[in-house]
Formats: C-alpha cells, structure tokens, sequence
C-alpha cells in the first residue's frame, strides 16, 4: 500500500505555541514510517509559514532563545511565506493540525483547510470556533442543560470604560473566589484565581491583556478536577476518566508545564458511579458541540456535595505522550501510536462523509408528491 501523506501542522500565533511544537514532536515520532510520509509544516510567531523539512527544528530552536523575535523571524525570512501554499496543502492525504489556542484551534484553519478539500483531523469550523470561545460554549452547554457553574461574561471595552460597574455587576451574581479567564485562549494562559476585590480587578487586567472577551467564574471549594478524554465522530465513545493533582492552588500554566510537581492519576479515584456520569456528560458535551475526532473534555467535581460541572472541552487537547489525553487512552487501551492511526481515519472517515453533500441544485422536487 502507497504510504499516506500527512502534513502535521504546528506552532501558530496563539500563547500557546510552545506546547504546539511539544505535541507535534510527540506525534511524528510516534507516526509509524512504514505508514505515512510526515510533512511537516511550521508556523511562526508572527503568522508566516514553512514548508521546509527542517521546520519544526527550526520553530524549537527559537523557542528560549535570547535572540529577538524580529531577528528570529528575520532568519527564518529565507524559508518561510506569509501565505500557505493552498496546491501543496491540497495534495496531502491528511492533516494532523496541533495548532492549540486561536489561529488553530478556532475553526480558522480548518475553514482553510475545509476550503480547499483537504481532510484533516479533529473538529470542523463550527464546533472548533464554539469549543474555542468560553462564553459560546458555556451558552451552548446551557442549552442542552449540561450542569456547569454559575459565570459572567464581561467585555474588555465595558471593563476599560466603567470597572467599578464590571465590579459590582459581578460581585452581585458570584460569591469569592472566582476564577478569571481570557474567552478564547488554553493551557490556562491568563487564568487567575479571585478571592477578594483587588484580585479580581487584578485578574481581570490580566485576562484582558489576552482576549476582547473574558469569563468570569463561580469558584467551587475545594473542587476536584476530573478530565475524561473523547474518541469518535457520529458515535463517540469516553475513556476513563483522569485526576489532576495541581501542584499550587489550581491547574495553572506553570503547572501544567514548568514545575513538574503536578500528579495525574489514571484512572481517577471515583466512584463506579462518577465515572459512568464523567464519560456520559464527556460524550453529551463533545456531541452538543457536534464535535469530530477528539475533544478532552475537563470537569469540576465537588467534594462537598459530590456534584460534577462541565468545565470546559478542547477540541485540540496537548497530545505529547505524557499528556492526559493520549494517557486517558492509553489507560483504556488504545497506545498512542495506535490513538494517531484512529484519528487520522476518523478524518478521511469525515471527510467522505461531508463530501457525499451535494453542491450543486437539481431540478426542483414536486414538494407536493414528493
């Protein structure tokens, strides 16, 4: 059999660009060569594309280093372009893109890829744009009565104009401690914790550096939090559900990737009974986003009353392979080198089936006899 072409596409624009060139590393290692031809396909900070072989070396040796970002991007002037090459794009197989944050995981590249015919894995334009922004998502997750905490949306423009407003419009919906969010950014850039007035103003200057919209929410004490990992198109199917233990007060960005003090527990300790509720709101949330491939979908567990909140879902997760996505899987059965090969045919498998659509109007139907 002729190996499948794969463009693997990282890096991007977002704060989350480290983690990208993580996680596409991760992936063309553990791609099985007799398999697929990996092309790898770069992009820099600044937006600009490269197609070379060498792009992902050349992506992670900018990453720490004390060179400027101008003179960083003025090296790779020579080999990168600020537009893709749609006809290269085109004769791939498939995509892999692990572009996490904006310009990657909002539905924009995939409207480019969607675009120009080519399948790709992971969630198409609609649910990837709505998985992306926290204020839709919550909404939406509202409207198929997902349990979730209490939250306000707050614009950038309100805050910057009248915050002693902001302030007390939040201050009369949610008790202390709250959590601040920047809408449309992952990996907990820009999250901050809220236990009084001053944090909260604090946190949301910090949000607001990020993003024009911001989320404020409900905190839950002592909150456990529970991710579960979802695989599948029309009928997705749940892992079993993980714990994180963060090493400071929440699941913060130094957590996740700085300190390493923070443990995974696979399986989660619950209750035969949480785990069956974790994996049936993973999947009802993955579906009321209409979602394709993968999502992790994160969960907030009381230790109070034992109520369990859908938090959030992401529809491209961090996929390295101590990463709790794969892991969840790995955990149920599915090794990750395995995990990538039902991903990409869970894409060429969406891929035939959106293009059974037609596109073009026939004669029209005689509604009446029809």
């Amino acid at each position: 059999m002729a190996k499948l072409r794969v463009g693997v596409l990282f890096g991007g624009r977002s704060g989350e660009h480290e983690v990208s060139l993580a996680s596409a590393r991760s992936i063309m290692d553990a791609m099985d060569p007799d398999r697929y031809e990996i092309v790898p396909i770069g992009i820099t900070r600044s937006g600009r594309w490269i197609t070379s072989r060498r792009s992902l070396d050349m992506l992670e040796a900018a990453v720490g280093s004390e060179v400027s970002a101008a003179e960083i991007e003025a090296r790779l002037e020579a080999e990168a372009s600020p537009f893709p090459d749609l006809a290269a794009l085109a004769e791939l197989d498939v995509i892999f893109p692990v572009l996490h944050g904006p310009y990657g995981e909002d539905g924009t590249v995939q409207g480019l890829l969607e675009l120009i015919g080519v399948p790709y894995v992971g969630c198409g334009v609609a649910s990837s744009a709505v998985g992306m922004d926290k204020a839709l998502m919550k909404a939406t997750f509202a409207a198929y009565g997902l349990p979730q905490v209490h939250y306000r949306v707050v614009l950038r423009r309100d805050w910057e104009a009248d915050p002693d407003r902001v302030i007390r419009d939040i201050e009369d919906a949610l008790p202390y401690p709250m959590f601040v969010k920047p809408a449309n950014l992952g990996s907990s850039v820009g999250i901050t914790k809220a236990h009084n007035r001053d944090e909260l103003i604090a946190g949301l200057s910090e949000a607001a550096r990020y993003d024009r919209k911001l989320i404020v929410e409900e905190g839950i004490d002592r909150a456990r939090e529970i991710e579960c990992s979802v695989l599948g198109n029309d009928q997705p199917e749940a892992s079993l559900p993980g714990e994180i233990i963060p090493s400071r007060e929440f699941y913060d960005y130094a957590a996740k990737y700085l300190d390493n003090a923070s443990k995974l527990l696979i399986p989660a300790p619950i209750s035969a009974e949480q785990t069956r509720l974790v994996q049936e709101l993973a999947v009802a949330a993955f579906k009321a986003l209409d979602g394709a491939g993968m999502a992790r979908v994160d969960f907030l567990l009381s230790r109070d009353d034992g109520r369990i909140y859908v938090n959030e879902v992401n529809t491209i997760p961090g996929f390295t392979s101590i990463s709790m996505y794969p892991k969840l899987w790995e955990a149920t059965g599915l090794p990750y080198p395995r995990l990538i090969d039902r991903l990409i045919e869970l894409a060429l498998e969406r891929h035939a089936d959106r293009s059974r659509c037609e596109t073009a109007v026939g004669p029209a139907r005689d509604i009446e006899h029809a």
